[in-house]
């Protein structure tokens, strides 16, 4: 499968079958890396990482995958000069004349949009309020290594499903035939746009889409219970006390696992407020009297927690990404 010169911006513009070549190449991969074989395909290439975002799965993601291609990294964050001094479009024509390939991990999508349509080159969403496209095909590949496939199986998300995981986990899910439950108050679903979207993929994948309030009837019979922080990056420190308000009843615990089929796994995009060994942590259990949020510690350590399995298969399925689009087919 040709893709190269493909932007990788959402999975709005991917067919099923593109995301599993995605999937497999990234496993084919994953296995030449176990197999210390090297895949340095693209000797003498160049990218730019912009982070806007902090990181640590993303950033070390993009650069461990762009060593082992052979590819160079330029780290772009606090002293540059973009947004500020000079415009994305600006800054996206500078970059397109040096760089084969720019990742972007910030703000509003259409930024990463217009990087895409100013540089001439390839470029890459690491993460925008909107979507997290690259966690996707780490998800997607770190379920299918657990159950062997993906259509039919039913996964349920739990908390603010109004941004780009919530986002991406309807568009994924859809258009690879799975399940979706979207378990929140209403007014944290994702835009009726989006679901109307979702409708089209979902009849032709066999996949749904589905919103309740109910965790109960969302955890019951689910292979893969799924959340996140409950405050994304950006967002002001006010909003926290009505977040916890609000999604607590959405709290992943033990009672929740319960619910679901004894053989569920546990799924996190990361980093997770499961403990307070954390200064944000530590500082809303001093304010609200919490030891976890969105997920308790005895579930995220237990043995149906498989979220060091999709950190590590967020490498993986970058390097696939990287690899594809650049134009290499194994």
């Amino acid at each position: 499968m040709n893709l190269k010169g493909r932007n990788f911006l959402t999975l709005k513009d991917f067919t099923p079958e593109e995301i599993i070549y995605f999937l497999d190449l990234a496993e084919d991969l994953k296995q030449k890396k176990k197999k210390g074989i090297p895949v340095d395909v693209h000797r003498g290439k160049n990218i730019a990482l912009i982070f806007e975002k902090t990181s640590t799965r993303t950033r070390c993601a993009f650069e461990v995958a762009a060593h082992d291609l052979g590819i160079s990294t330029t780290y772009l964050a606090e002293g540059s000069q973009i947004g500020k001094k000079e415009s994305i479009a600006d800054t996206a024509r500078v970059l397109g004349r040096m760089y084969e390939g720019i990742e972007y991990r910030g703000y509003e999508q259409t930024i990463v949009e217009d990087l895409a349509k100013y540089s001439g080159v390839v470029v890459w969403n690491g993460l925008t309020n909107e979507y997290h496209p690259t966690q996707m095909l780490a998800d997607m590949l770190t379920i299918r290594e657990h159950y062997g496939k993906l259509k039919g199986l039913k996964m349920v998300y739990f908390g603010d499903a109004r941004y780009n995981i919530g986002n991406s986990l309807a568009i994924v899910c859809s258009k690879l035939g799975i399940n979706l439950v979207l378990c929140s108050p209403k007014k944290y679903a994702p835009s009726a746009e989006l679901l109307k979207e979702c409708e089209v993929w979902c009849k032709e994948s066999g996949g749904s889409v589905t919103l309740t309030e109910s965790t109960d009837e969302a955890a019951k019979d689910a292979d893969i219970l799924y959340t996140d922080v409950w405050v994304s990056m950006g967002e002001p420190d006010e909003i926290w006390a009505e977040r916890i308000k609000d999604l607590k009843p959405y709290q992943v615990n033990k009672e929740i696992m319960a619910k679901a089929k004894p053989t569920a796994i546990f799924m996190h995009d990361l980093p997770s407020f499961h403990d307070l060994n954390t200064k944000i942590g530590k500082v809303i259990g001093e304010k609200f009297g919490l030891t976890a949020m969105e997920v308790t510690d005895d579930v995220f350590e237990s043995k149906q927690s498989v979220v060091f399995d999709e950190a590590e298969n967020r490498m993986h399925t970058i390097k696939a990404v990287i690899a594809a689009t650049l134009g290499y087919n194994f």
